[in-house]
């Protein structure tokens, strides 16, 4: 909906006697979301397996592997952490194609691209009675491509934003073809990360939960925490001291 569009609902709204809605009111709905799950993976080649069962592709087909390189913004005190709040910028890299006949020692391209996202919880995370986490994790999503990380860096770090967190990992993302009516909007995720090796399954919850099943899991498998969390986990697991969730030779980089 246009601002035109919102500013004339809100004066017909009042002309007609209506309760008056503010402008933020009606675009809310508009807000794009996402839901989605985690699994953890234990057995690749049986992931592979069932992927082809399924008769998924890699959305990208000339470079369907990728390299993600994330910071996490937030202020010195933690504001948007308390709020369940997540600012981002994400650097993609993906792998070059793989030509057949190419020479050994040929140049390649490696295709980049530089995201910035918002979250924010919805309020409509499925949760347990028990008050326990909930069985999906919702949430308000904002992205944009911006052309250079380091600008916006300087930007954020101007108003009084820290880079506190990096993280990354490799993915390559899955869909299922057309004719798979039930896998509309649905994403299968595989992530390869520093603490293990996760499946995210991101659509509507009916997709979700069939995919899940697909590949030989259930609800019980059903993870919701961050990357974040997860590491950190993984750290008290080991007695180590949360840093950032880098492979080994990033890691060496940024001590």
């Amino acid at each position: 909906m246009k601002h035109s569009e919102v500013c004339a609902s809100v004066i017909l709204a009042e002309v007609a006697g209506g309760t008056k809605l503010a402008a933020a009111e009606i675009l809310e709905p508009l807000v794009p979301q996402e839901t989605e799950i985690k699994l953890k993976l234990a057995d690749t080649k049986a992931f592979h397996r069932a992927i082809k069962r399924l008769k998924a592709a890699p959305v990208s087909k000339n470079s369907p592997r990728s390299h993600e390189f994330n910071v996490i913004f937030d202020h010195p005190e933690g504001t948007l952490a308390k709020r369940g709040q997540l600012l981002r910028i994400r650097t993609e890299t993906a792998e070059p194609p793989q030509k057949k006949g190419a020479r050994k020692n040929a140049p390649l391209t490696w295709k980049q691209r530089v995201l910035v996202t918002f979250k924010r919880p919805t309020g409509e995370d499925d949760t347990s009675s028990a008050g326990r986490a909930g069985r999906y994790k919702v949430r308000e999503e904002l992205e944009l491509e911006v052309s250079d990380a380091g600008v916006l860096t300087r930007i954020l770090e101007s108003l009084g934003l820290d880079a506190w967190f990096r993280y990354e990992k490799y993915r390559t993302t899955y869909a299922l073809g057309r004719s798979e009516g039930w896998a509309k909007g649905l994403l299968i995720e595989l992530d390869e990360t520093p603490v293990g090796t996760f499946v995210e399954l991101e659509g509507p919850t009916a997709a979700i939960d069939r995919a899940a099943q697909e590949l030989g899991f259930s609800k019980r498998d059903y993870i919701t925490k961050s990357y974040l969390q997860l590491y950190v986990e993984e750290c008290h697991r080991r007695s180590e001291e949360p840093r950032n969730m880098l492979f080994a030779a990033a890691q060496a980089a940024h001590k």
